[in-house]
């Protein structure tokens, strides 16, 4: 389980995709995760990269529970798994309300109580047994000549301590987006540890998925610019925003609002500082990609995976995110 891994996304096309999907498994990287974005359906994607690699895992990270029903999000896994000869995790986390509404045509309503009916139903159904009942998702479906692997694993995305002590508590490992090492040091792996001991567990065999962005080049200014414009998003949305500010960057939240309250998106972006960028990833030569997937390993996460960043050869990224497995203890 605990390794290096990647998380690598089609982008505008499924072939480079793939190519780097093989160059992850071929330089011995554990992992390679695919995030449910508005282009391509993530576990076609997922199948298509398990057509070309051979041992590395592949999983979703993530998929929103409102994008599919639990029946459907279990079959496709299953699925998935089954063809991919068990490689398979399923990566699941409630989105953002934007999102939610806008895409699928739904609500989070109690996002925790909506977790944990719907990863428990998923479970069931993987796992052969009844599915339980819940105030929001309920079905009868089992498979029919047809048996899953019961030990599919399955991760919750997380970033407040009520959804990661959840993830602790009835998930195999957490999923990580834009959480800096200080973040996951002092919340992530204190909610999930009480999660993990209310379930009778430890922290023994659980999975802590941490996005590393990474970027190989001789440019680290204009990386570190495509960076933030990557990021104008994510600082807009609620349950990032609280994260960022619990992060210790209360600050660069506020310069954003100020800036964006004027319409000033130049300035918006340079108020996400060239701090949080540096604690966040990795930006310059393959040394420094390998140092932040090491931040990320001493402040708990299991498994730090190199995401890349825009307009930056993301091939360099994934050699120096295999230099770093290397380095392991």
């Amino acid at each position: 389980m605990a390794g290096v891994g990647a998380f690598i996304a089609p982008g505008k096309s499924l072939e480079r995709g793939i190519e780097r999907a093989r160059l992850a498994d071929s330089l011995g990287l554990d992992s390679v995760y695919v995030t449910h974005l508005a282009a391509r359906d993530p576990f076609t994607v997922l199948a298509a990269y398990a057509a070309a690699t051979e041992r590395v895992r592949l999983g979703t990270g993530v998929t929103s529970i409102f994008a599919r029903t639990p029946v459907a999000m279990a079959q496709e896994a299953a699925s998935v798994d089954e063809y991919s000869g068990g490689r398979m995790v399923l990566g699941i986390g409630v989105s953002h309300k934007v999102t939610v509404e806008n895409w699928f045509d739904s609500r989070i309503d109690k996002p925790v109580t909506q977790m944990r009916e719907y990863a428990g139903i998923v479970r069931a159904i993987i796992g052969g047994e009844s599915p339980p009942k819940g105030e929001f998702f309920n079905t009868a479906f089992q498979f029919m000549g047809y048996e899953a692997r019961a030990e599919l694993p399955l991760y919750i995305a997380a970033l407040s301590p009520n959804m990661l002590r959840l993830a602790g508590e009835i998930a195999d490992g957490v999923m990580l987006w834009l959480c800096v090492p200080g973040y996951i040091r002092d919340v992530v792996i204190p909610a999930v540890r009480e999660g993990r001991e209310k379930a009778g567990k430890t922290l023994e065999g659980f999975d802590v998925v941490a996005a590393v962005p990474a970027a190989v080049t001789d440019e680290p200014d204009e990386a570190r610019d495509r960076a933030r414009a990557d990021l104008l998003t994510y600082f807009s949305l609620p349950f990032y925003r609280r994260m960022i500010e619990g992060s210790g960057f209360a600050d660069e939240i506020a310069a954003f609002d100020e800036a964006m309250g004027k319409g000033d998106v130049d300035g918006a972006k340079a108020a996400i500082s060239d701090a949080y960028l540096a604690e966040l990833g990795g930006v310059g030569t393959a040394g420094d990609v390998g140092a932040a997937v090491e931040r990320y390993r001493e402040a708990g996460a299991v498994s730090p995976c190199v995401g890349g960043i825009p307009g930056t050869p993301f091939e360099a990224a994934l050699e120096a995110a295999a230099g770093a497995l290397s380095e392991r203890p």
